[in-house]
């Protein structure tokens, strides 16, 4: 592991130890987690600046707090890394997003530290809310709950929902908005302006400075004074300001905003803050990247940068090099582009991923045309339907496992209204080290269920292009799913002109006597070297793309029914309900009685890795697929 090399911090195994530090000692400590983060994710990817700009909020909240007993959550998880360090994963550290090693974000079964498990954003309130409301119920007092929601995951409605009631409940919980004015992109949307003129306020902000600093002047009283003013401030601003807090109106008084890089301060605060019953908000100002230059300049950038030169901030070239295949991301950005070069009529939309998705490349060139709306997948969907209603052409395009938040608006808003609206799914399938909460396995089985909805996967980056195409065209009129991969492609010469495909037919990329073997997606790719090895022990496997989940070709299906005995699905989607599934049910419909293998994700969350790991502990790389082939033909010999 890499070694820690402050003293304070070599000390620290827990928030008990953290807590027999000197106030004065807690800025060393910060510097001394800080460096440690920057050392050990310089050569072990992961999310970087997020957790930079906590340090002192994390330092502080276990200085302060009793944790385990006390609940804290952090939403988004990726700001937990201080938290994870100073919580016995110190010397686990090293491993973090590796497989088998500890997660990169809070998981509850790897520790009681762990709260809550939060991969995504804007959940944090509403489990607060939860967990204050047991602790009521069950007598536990003492029992302090807090939520750190931070970049940008304020922009989420679940956090207004939950605001609004744990006011009403009047719960004893404290939610801390971490403001650092960025998401993984900046954060958009008129709440991100709201906060920043409360941030800027030089009339409030100079007033609470002569206040505070003129009672502490107050020999005796003084403190007493700025306590009371602490504790009451909500009061005393409403009496200043004729504008109302937004938070206050949803029954939480505020605090701040206070500068989040004071560990201080922030202990001090927080002490007093656990005073205090009811629903509270502590606005904290902090700068994401915080202690690593590059980090603080370019944030995006950095938000997760892979491996890079601690020392010089060089960022290193990835297995994407430019003479490889592009990222299918990157495809989708430019062809997007063109299109709407091409045809007026389409919009593009993303919840807070612009730059994750490449959607970053229409909004600089057709601003006007292409939209940002936070973190609001629900919303988006239902902007999209809203745009399709009145003739426009919305490519959606959001990550697939974070579709699954907005399936509801899908069914009702898009689908029931067979609206056209083109939903572009990224990182379909095994993601890698993010882990379960990021891996895009659902997406095939819960859109195929819906009606109207055309579901497709493009193989290679040609397909992609295509596909967005077909969709676009006025013939086409009914929600269309596209999904892809997150990563590299296959093809070096994808920009080619456009063709369109006809909806519902697969393909056939190499002929065979023995056994068919039937694609959707990336997994065609896994194939090409599985024939190949299938060939060397005199086996003949053709090789179908099916290319679309639904419609499913019905007539290539039924030609492979009549020529092969034995058959294997491959899918890098859950196999219940998924492409799998969509064949055995048109076999069993049609009186079919060939033996079908399904590959695919099994019934379990698939923990993090690097995807060739997960692929392979699926079964579905080659070498799973030529087992399977040499089993199915065994068993049926």
């Amino acid at each position: 592991m890499s070694d820690v090399k402050g003293k304070l911090l070599e000390s620290i195994n827990n928030p008990d130890d953290l807590k027999k530090i000197q106030v004065e000692q807690l800025e060393s400590v910060c510097g001394e987690l800080r460096d440690y983060i920057i050392d050990v994710v310089s050569t072990n990817p992961g999310h970087f600046g997020a957790s930079l700009g906590v340090v002192e909020l994390t330092v502080a909240l276990h200085y302060v707090y009793n944790t385990p007993f006390d609940q804290l959550i952090w939403d988004v998880g990726h700001q937990a890394y201080g938290h994870k360090i100073l919580t016995e994963r110190k010397n686990k550290f090293n491993t973090n997003r590796k497989f088998k090693g500890i997660s990169g974000f809070p998981k509850r079964s790897e520790s009681e530290y762990d709260a809550f498990g939060v991969g995504h954003s804007s959940t944090s309130i509403s489990a607060a809310l939860g967990m204050a409301v047991a602790a009521k119920i069950k007598g536990e007092t003492e029992r302090k709950v807090v939520a750190v929601i931070g970049d940008g995951a304020m922009t989420g409605g679940m956090a207004f929902e939950a605001l609004n009631n744990a006011g009403g409940e009047n719960a004893d919980i404290l939610v801390i908005l971490n403001d650092n004015n960025m998401a993984i992109d900046p954060s958009v949307g008129s709440l991100n302006k709201y906060l920043l003129n409360i941030s800027k306020s030089d009339t409030y902000n100079r007033m609470k400075h002569d206040v505070w600093e003129g009672l502490g002047k107050l020999d005796g009283f003084g403190e007493k004074a700025r306590r009371f003013i602490q504790k009451n401030q909500h009061a005393l601003k409403n009496m200043i300001f004729k504008e109302n807090n937004l938070f206050e109106a949803f029954n939480f008084r505020y605090f701040g905003p206070i500068d989040g890089h004071d560990v201080v301060y922030l202990a001090k605060v927080l002490n007093d803050l656990k005073d205090i019953p009811g629903p509270k908000l502590l606005h904290v100002i902090t700068q994401k990247g915080k202690g690593f230059k590059q980090a603080e300049l370019n944030q995006t950038k950095w938000h997760a940068p892979g491996v890079f030169d601690k020392e010089t901030g060089e960022i290193y070239q990835c297995e994407c090099a430019a003479d490889r295949a592009p990222k299918f991301q990157n495809v989708f950005g430019d062809t997007l582009v063109e299109l709407a070069e091409q045809n007026e009529k389409i919009v593009g939309i993303t919840p807070a991923m612009p730059t994750g998705c490449s959607m970053n490349k229409m909004i600089a060139k057709m601003p006007d045309r292409a939209f940002d709306v936070g973190i609001a997948e629900q919303h988006a969907v239902t902007f999209s339907a809203g745009l399709a209603a009145q003739g426009m052409v919305p490519f959606c395009n959001i990550y697939s496992t974070f579709m699954q938040r907005a399936y509801d608006q899908v069914v009702h808003d898009v689908a029931i209204q067979n609206l056209p609206v083109i939903f572009c799914l990224d990182r379909g399938g095994l993601v890698g080290e993010d882990g379960p909460t990021h891996h895009g396995v659902f997406d095939i089985a819960y859109m195929r269920s819906i009606p109207n909805m055309i579901v497709s996967a493009p193989m290679d980056e040609i397909e992609l292009r295509n596909l967005m195409y077909t969709a676009q065209l006025a013939e086409i009129n009914q929600p269309f799913s596209i999904r892809y991969p997150r990563g590299c492609g296959i093809k070096t010469d994808w920009k080619k002109p456009f063709a369109k495909i006809e909806i519902g037919k697969g393909r056939k990329l190499n002929d065979g006597t023995d056994i068919a073997l039937l694609t959707i997606g990336k997994t065609g790719t896994f194939v090409q070297s599985a024939i190949q090895r299938l060939a060397e022990k005199n086996i003949s496997a053709a090789h179908y793309d099916m290319r679309f989940v639904k419609p499913l070709d019905k007539a290539l299906l039924v030609e492979i029914f009549e020529k092969f005995d034995q058959l294997v699905t491959i899918e890098d989607g859950t196999i219940q309900g998924g492409f799998g599934s969509a064949v055995l049910e048109f076999m069993a419909e049609k009186g079919y009685n060939n033996k079908i293998k399904i590959l695919g994700i099994p019934d379990k969350f698939i923990e993090h890795g690097s995807p060739e790991e997960l692929y392979k502990e699926c079964g579905i790389d080659s070498e799973g697929i030529v087992r399977a082939v040499q089993a199915l033909l065994v068993e049926h010999q």
